[in-house]
């Protein structure tokens, strides 16, 4: 029985879809109308969406976008004002839901003022979003998608949101690797991230470390990138993992994400040679699944630089010395 055949749908791959929360944000306008913002995020990040804690208490030294701490569940969780990160001015009462998230390790609540509902998209739909907009929001966003009534949705970069609010761990960045670890060899590795946050990270944690960085925004141009090296390597009578020994790849990327990146990689007679660590902000057991399905050889949690480091020097290719 082949895969495809077992595996619950949410699970399956090389369809090149996710699902998405679609959420609003509402703007009173200076000539007091009110402008809806349509916004979305990954159903992958999110825990569950609740009405606001009565009682979030603020925590000294945090910024004002973050409105405190508050009890979730038993846990406690900080909590974002998105209307104050977006300074907007909110209609009076708005505020009341808050979509808990669950992503590079932490636990975070942001204040929405309606969840709508869940959409299947396609990863190729999501599209550059244009520069005014993106401009408007900082450049936090991953992409837009067109729905109904030619409306956009725009899907927000979370990650760049809480590094830019100084709430991103990275976790073991000055520790020392085993001394089991064989840390003989500096390689060229391609890495695939959409957002520029993640990348500047992973570059810093690997060139730290010796290696040279091939930087793609997406599948898409991972793939070119790879096809380039290719035709190089026919012209000068080398093999392709001369030039790349290891890709290290996201997950969530408009165009085309990196589970069907990484499936196309093992399913080609030449890239299959390199081997494809999944690099995600997503840790639940569903991600981990998906990235045995499309054969990586491995999954890590973002940011942990030990943990990459580690995984760098078991799988990358070692070349023989000339």
């Amino acid at each position: 029985m082949a895969k495809k055949d077992y595996l619950p749908k949410i699970l399956e791959t090389g369809a090149n879809e996710l699902e998405i929360i679609d959420f609003r944000m509402y703007e009173v306008l200076q000539n007091n109308e009110i402008y809806e913002w349509i916004l979305g995020v990954n159903v992958a990040k999110v825990r569950e969406v609740t009405r606001r804690p009565e009682n979030i208490v603020k925590s000294p030294g945090s910024p004002p976008e973050v409105e405190g701490i508050a009890k979730i569940r038993g846990e406690i969780v900080p909590i974002v004002n998105l209307a104050k990160w977006m300074k907007i001015k909110e209609p009076e009462g708005a505020g009341k839901y808050v979509i808990v998230m669950e992503f590079l390790r932490e636990i975070v609540g942001v204040i929405v003022h309606e969840a709508k509902r869940i959409r299947r998209i396609k990863w190729a739909d999501i599209k550059k979003p244009p520069p005014s907009i993106e401009e408007r929001l900082g450049g936090k966003i991953v992409g837009v998608i067109e729905i109904e009534d030619g409306n956009l949705l725009l899907l927000l970069d979370f990650e760049g949101i809480l590094d830019e609010l100084g709430m991103i761990k990275i976790f073991g960045v000055e520790e020392e690797l085993p001394e089991e670890i064989d840390r003989k060899g500096h390689f060229s590795i391609l890495i695939l991230d959409d957002s520029p946050v993640a990348r500047k990270i992973i570059k810093g944690i690997l060139e730290k470390d010796g290696h040279t960085v091939i930087e793609a925004s997406s599948g898409l141009e991972g793939l070119d990138i790879l096809n380039n090296f290719l035709q190089k390597a026919a012209s000068e009578g080398k093999d392709i993992t001369d030039y790349v020994q290891l890709i290290v790849s996201d997950i969530e990327m408009p165009g085309m994400d990196g589970l069907t990146f990484t499936r196309k990689i093992k399913e080609h007679p030449e890239f299959s040679k390199i081997p494809v660590i999944i690099n995600t902000s997503l840790s639940d057991k569903a991600t981990v699944d998906k990235a045995k399905f499309v054969n990586a050889d491995a999954h890590l949690v973002k940011f942990d630089a030990p943990d990459l480091l580690k995984l760098v020097h078991k799988y990358a290719i070692k070349k023989k010395e000339e």
